[in-house]
């Protein structure tokens, strides 16, 4: 069978899903591309250079580094270091606020992911169901009743079951995917702040 006659045995309901599979494609390119965009240096090269600069009293140059990689975590170093000659609960909340910031941005259309991913199978199911509905219903209306009365409503049934499949199982492993890859993130920001405010406290003793 062709992709056309597949959607058109399938049904209204292929139709459905074959849209979630492009919308779901779709984003998993696009967030893959970001995430691998915003992670090209490790979080313990980027703090020992930082450390290095700070230690000599380059302030700028820190600046700078955080500027040219342009990743979460040294989005959230640069919101501390442009803080500095403020206390240290003000340095802290701004590199919080930038935490809650840059997270958003990590999870942004994930959730459309997740959504697709638990809710295909359910959407096949339905297909499923409307296609069995429709071999009994030719059964019903006709006189003599065997294989070839019912096919096309198995066949529209199986379609979608398949079909449901396909779009779900794909979702969901990239979903979990992008879930850890966001914890990952979070996890190098909070130890950023951490190793940040030891720096910050002891250059102000």
């Amino acid at each position: 069978m062709t992709l056309l006659k597949l959607i058109m045995s399938g049904g209204f309901t292929i139709v459905v899903l074959v849209a979630c599979s492009i919308i779901s494609i779709a984003i998993i390119v696009e967030r893959y591309i970001y995430y691998m965009s915003r992670s090209k240096v490790s979080r313990a090269d980027f703090m020992r250079d930082i450390k290095k600069e700070l230690t000599r009293g380059h302030v700028e140059d820190a600046l700078e580094i955080c500027k040219r990689h342009n990743t979460p975590f040294s989005n959230v170093v640069h919101s501390g270091l442009s803080f500095l000659g403020y206390s240290e609960k003000e340095i802290s909340n701004n590199m919080e606020r930038t935490i809650v910031v840059e997270t958003n941005l990590l999870e942004q259309h994930t959730i459309i992911v997740g959504t697709i991913g638990s809710t295909a199978v359910y959407i096949g199911l339905f297909g499923t169901v409307l296609g069995i509905i429709r071999a009994f219903n030719d059964i019903a209306a006709s006189a003599t009743g065997g294989m070839n009365v019912v096919i096309n409503g198995i066949s529209e049934a199986l379609i979608c079951t398949a079909a449901g499949l396909c779009v779900a199982v794909p979702a969901v492993m990239a979903y979990n995917f992008f879930i850890k890859k966001i914890d990952n993130f979070i996890s190098d920001m909070e130890l950023c702040v951490s190793e940040t405010m030891d720096i910050v406290t002891a250059k102000q003793k």
